[in-house]
C-alpha cells in the first residue's frame, strides 16, 4: 500500500510504502501526533488509525510507484524480520524466565531445522577429535556415576557442577549464533549465558530424540539436562517443567535429582528441586 501526498502546481511528490506481513507481529504500543497551534499554543493529540505510519520521501516529477510488486513483498518479509527480531529482543529484556525458555527452544528449533542446517551440524561434529582413551577412563573414576563432572569440595550451588566443564570455552559462540541477544544493559552477560544454556538443553534433548542409547548413557544424558536445567532456574527447578520436555513424568525424574544430589522443597504447592551444599 503506498500514500501520495502533494500539492497543486508542484512537481514535488511525498511517497510513504505500507509493507506486506507487518500486521502479523504484535503491536507493542500506540501512537498518536501532536498538532501544537504555535498563535493559540494548544496542543492537540490526533490518534493514528491502526496504528499506521508511513515515512514520507520526496519524489520528483511524479510518484514513481514501483512497478514490480514484488520488490514490495520483499521489503515486507525484511521488515516483518526485522520487527521479529525486535519483539524477541523485548521477550529477553523484560520477560519472565519461562518466557525467555520458550522462545529460545522455539527460536533454537527452528534454526536446526531449517534447509541444510542439519548437514551444517553433521559437519561440525565431523571435525570433532574423539579422545577414545579419555573415554575410557571416565569409566573408571566417580563419574561412571553416570553424572557430569562435580566438585565435591563445591561451598555453592553453582560450584558443585562446574559449568566450564559441561559446556566447553568453544561451544558458547556456537550455542550464541543459534540464539543472537540484542544488547541488555549491565545483564548482558548474564542473558547470553543463560540463552546458551537453554541453547545447550534443546540441542541435548534433541539428540535424546533422534538417537537410541543404552541405559547408562540415557541415564548420563538426562543428568546433564537436569544439572543445565538447574542452572537455568538458579537451582530452583520445577521438575514438571523439564519432564515435558524429556516426554517422561515427574514422578520417574524424582530419583535422577536424587542421584544428583538434590532435595525438594515445596513454594507456593509447588515441589522444587534444589541443590543444597555443605
Amino acid at each position: 500500500m503506498q500514500v501520495v501526498v502533494g500539492v497543486n502546481g508542484s512537481q514535488v511528490n511525498f511517497v510513504g510504502s505500507n509493507y506486506f506481513g507487518e500486521a502479523t507481529t504484535p503491536q507493542l504500543c500506540n501512537y498518536a501526533l501532536g498538532v501544537l497551534d504555535k498563535e493559540t499554543r494548544v496542543l492537540t493529540m490526533v490518534p493514528i488509525a491502526a496504528n499506521r505510519i508511513f515515512r514520507l520521501d520526496p519524489k520528483f516529477g511524479g510518484p514513481e510507484l514501483p512497478e514490480n510488486e514484488e520488490l514490495d513483498e520483499a521489503k515486507g518479509e525484511i521488515t516483518m524480520e526485522e520487527k521479529a527480531d525486535k519483539f524477541r529482543n523485548l521477550t529477553v529484556m523484560y520477560s519472565t524466565k519461562k518466557d525467555i525458555r520458550r522462545d529460545v527452544k522455539r527460536e533454537t528449533l527452528r534454526q536446526t531445522e531449517g534447509p541444510g542446517a542439519q548437514e551444517d551440524v553433521d559437519q561440525k561434529l565431523k571435525g570433532i577429535e574423539i579422545n577414545t582413551e579419555a573415554l575410557e577412563a571416565i569409566t573408571s573414576t566417580t563419574n561412571s556415576r553416570n553424572v557430569p563432572p562435580y566438585d565435591l569440595d563445591a561451598t555453592s550451588p553453582d560450584k558443585a557442577y562446574p559449568l566450564d566443564k559441561i559446556i566447553l570455552k568453544g561451544e558458547w559462540d556456537y550455542l550464541l549464533d543459534v540464539f543472537e541477544l540484542a544488547e541488555a544493559g549491565l545483564d548482558e552477560s548474564k542473558k547470553r549465558r543463560f540463552a546458551g544454556i537453554l541453547s545447550y538443553i534443546t540441542h541435548l534433548i534433541k539428540f535424546k530424540d533422534r538417537h537410541s542409547m543404552d541405559d547408562d548413557k540415557l541415564k548420563l544424558l538426562i543428568s546433564y539436562i537436569l544439572v543445565l536445567s538447574l542452572f537455568a532456574d538458579d537451582f530452583r527447578s520445577d521438575p514438571s517443567d523439564i519432564a515435558k520436555d524429556l516426554r517422561m513424568n515427574p514422578i520417574t525424574l524424582r530419583p535422577h535429582y536424587e542421584y544428583l544430589g538434590c532435595k525438594f522443597v515445596r513454594d507456593n504447592q509447588v515441589l522444587l528441586a534444589t541443590l543444597p551444599v555443605p
